[in-house]
């Protein structure tokens, strides 16, 4: 018997059921209005070796945008852009480093582009002094790249600076070169704020009794808990194991899509919390400035675009191309 496959489409056999599924899934989420906090037993709850508390009580605030040209502290936003080359010899990473001075009618750019390439072969490593040799290449690139993003920040941003950092304070393999780095910037009086926009945390809302597993994230459950110019109050976390891994943190709802967590160093927060109100205002303002389309702290959206810049200045695919190295089929397909 002769087997034809010719404009042939196979659907998954419930894909339409599940479709539809989907469109009703909003209305069988549960309404929050307020949260009883007896069911945050003692504002501590442990998950995974790690704790979670409250500052003061489970609530919500409503922001008042607080225009920054009249702050007391100059505002530093920091982003980058990287770029990777596979190829059969190893991988070359491109950073884009980039922090902004806000200014009264301007972005004032300082930029930094680093270069790595990674093998596995003692033989290419041996015949270059700049090439490394790794075993991990993903783990050392994050390390070098972090080991970079600490020293130019802490030699580029000024004392007594507000640093606004996009992503967040902890995570990854290597978020202890970050917690590490803290103490940097206390010395300096700087207050370095961290800003979250995927995450699929889900430590508050496990920590809630009456609503424990009803949402998938911490965000999920911030975007039906807040309404639009709304933060949450702080919480702490704090790893058990290690106490020096610890944030304060909140969600911000600036308007009708996904929020934001904006975290602190528990340090920076002790240190400065007369402060952090008007900061998490301040975040507001920027956040209403930059316009829901692309809702991001617009200070940190001028970096993502100089730190996109500087890469363009370097044609780094063309450096690999020209240099006989043998591209993997992917790097050929996709790019870096």
């Amino acid at each position: 018997m002769e087997n034809s496959l010719n404009n042939v489409l196979i659907i998954q056999d419930n894909y339409y059921e599940i479709v539809k599924d989907i469109s009703k899934m909003k209305k069988s989420l549960p309404t929050i209005s307020n949260v009883d906090n007896a069911n945050f037993p003692g504002f501590v709850y442990p998950i995974n070796g790690k704790t979670i508390n409250t500052l003061d009580s489970v609530h919500k605030v409503k922001l008042n945008p607080y225009d920054s040209e009249s702050f007391e502290r100059p505002v530093f936003a920091y982003d980058e852009s990287i770029r990777k080359f596979s190829c059969l010899e190893g991988d070359g990473y491109l950073t884009g480093h980039s922090l902004v001075h806000i200014e009264k009618n301007d972005y004032i750019p300082v930029g930094l582009i680093s270069f790595y390439f990674y093998t596995r072969s003692k033989i290419i490593q041996e015949s270059s002094s700049f090439i490394r040799f790794s075993t991990d290449i993903e783990m050392d690139s994050k390390r070098d790249y972090i080991r970079d993003r600490i020293k130019f920040l802490s030699d580029h941003t000024p004392e007594n600076s507000i640093l606004l950092i996009d992503g967040p304070l902890i995570a990854g393999d290597v978020y202890t070169y970050m917690i590490q780095s803290m103490k940097l910037f206390l010395d300096k009086n700087i207050i370095p704020v961290f800003f979250v926009k995927n995450s699929n945390s889900n430590m508050v809302s496990d920590a809630i009794e009456t609503i424990r597993n009803q949402y998938n994230s911490d965000l999920h459950w911030a975007y039906e808990y807040l309404s639009q110019g709304e933060r949450s109050n702080y919480f702490y976390y704090q790893d058990k194991i290690n106490s020096k891994n610890a944030k304060v943190f909140c969600y911000i709802k600036a308007f009708n899509k996904s929020p934001q967590r904006i975290e602190f160093y528990v340090s920076t927060f002790e240190k400065h919390k007369n402060e952090i109100d008007k900061i998490i205002e301040q975040v507001y303002y920027y956040l209403l400035v930059q316009g829901p389309k692309n809702p991001q702290v617009r200070p940190i959206a001028i970096a993502e675009l100089y730190a996109r810049e500087y890469l363009s200045i370097v044609n780094f695919e063309s450096v690999f191309m020209n240099s006989g190295l043998i591209p993997t089929m992917n790097q050929e397909r996709f790019g870096g």
